[in-house]
């Protein structure tokens, strides 16, 4: 087998490792909005944000000294701090605001418009340049969310709709700085000095915005905090991350628009929201669009 030959199997062995890093990467966050639904319910917003990022930046802190990792360059500490208020703070509060407005499936519809905010900043910030049919394909499925979204009536929950959109497009700045980043410091390195970076604020904010009791706490709630603070904090970013270097930010970030059809799943399961079969048809098209986005992506 020639060298060309031994290269191209490496890229397609290397990219169908990235798509299955993505997957598992989705499947965890998918869990995340109707997790903090449930602990919304009795966890103040803010509480909850500086509560999980604390917990978990705490469990990052440990990797890090365990496994004797590097400290970062002083370079990459702009990138961190963009990572950490994208991913760690930003998306976790504005959700949180969010679905004290919307249910938590009607938040998930927006998740589908995170490819495309994911695959923009991979442009502006990771250097890539998918072709023109990958960005009809990623267009056209987040079309299809935010157009069934406007069929439900936007306006009838305004603020929670623009605090996801607010979101969204933090979240994408995020996941493309972090995949940028995790290129020369690492997948997991990334998303543990972002959480300890934003360590000491976190802790403090959870000290000055701790309830006075949380006896009335209920166990579904703690485990809903448990849940984001380790999956969709820290573990779903360790496979999120290698899942965008390996295979691509843009192409990879297709996958996002999975999560939307997992996310209905379980807020179906465990809050037993009602989903639409006007829902499922749109997860169902924006599947075949993250199909035609990976066969373009470069």
């Amino acid at each position: 087998m020639d060298q060309a030959s031994k290269l191209h199997n490496h890229g397609t062995a290397n990219a169908s490792s990235g798509w299955l890093n993505g997957l598992i990467g989705v499947v965890i966050f998918s869990g995340s909005l109707p997790a903090t639904r449930i602990a919304v319910m009795e966890f103040a917003p803010v509480f909850l944000t500086v509560a999980r990022a604390s917990i978990a930046g705490a469990l990052a802190l440990c990797m890090l000294m365990l496994l004797k990792e590097k400290r970062p360059h002083r370079q990459q500490l702009l990138s961190l701090s963009i990572v950490a208020v994208g991913v760690v703070v930003g998306f976790p509060l504005l959700t949180a605001l969010a679905l004290q407005y919307v249910t938590s499936a009607h938040s998930i519809v927006f998740v589908g418009l995170l490819p495309l905010a994911t695959a923009a900043f991979a442009v502006l910030r990771g250097g890539e340049r998918p072709r023109p049919a990958f960005w009809l394909f990623s267009t056209l499925g987040s079309a299809l969310v935010v157009g069934y979204a406007l069929s439900q009536g936007l306006s009838a929950s305004a603020t929670g709709d623009l605090l996801m959109l607010l979101a969204i497009t933090v979240c994408g700045l995020g996941y493309a700085e972090g995949a940028r980043l995790s290129r020369t410091l690492g997948g997991w390195q990334v998303i543990c000095w972002a959480l300890v970076l934003a360590l000491p604020s976190m802790l403090a904010l959870t000290l000055f915005t701790a309830p006075v009791s949380l006896t009335h706490v209920s166990l579904p709630a703690w485990l809903s905090l448990g849940y984001v603070s380790v999956f969709s904090m820290l573990i779903g970013f360790v496979f999120w991350y290698r899942g965008l270097v390996q295979g691509g930010i843009a192409a990879v970030g297709q996958l996002q628009l999975l999560q939307p059809f997992f996310g209905l799943a379980l807020a179906a399961t465990l809050l037993h929201e009602r989903v639409s079969m006007g829902m499922l048809a749109v997860t169902v098209a924006v599947i075949l669009c993250v199909a035609g986005a990976r066969r373009f992506s470069r």
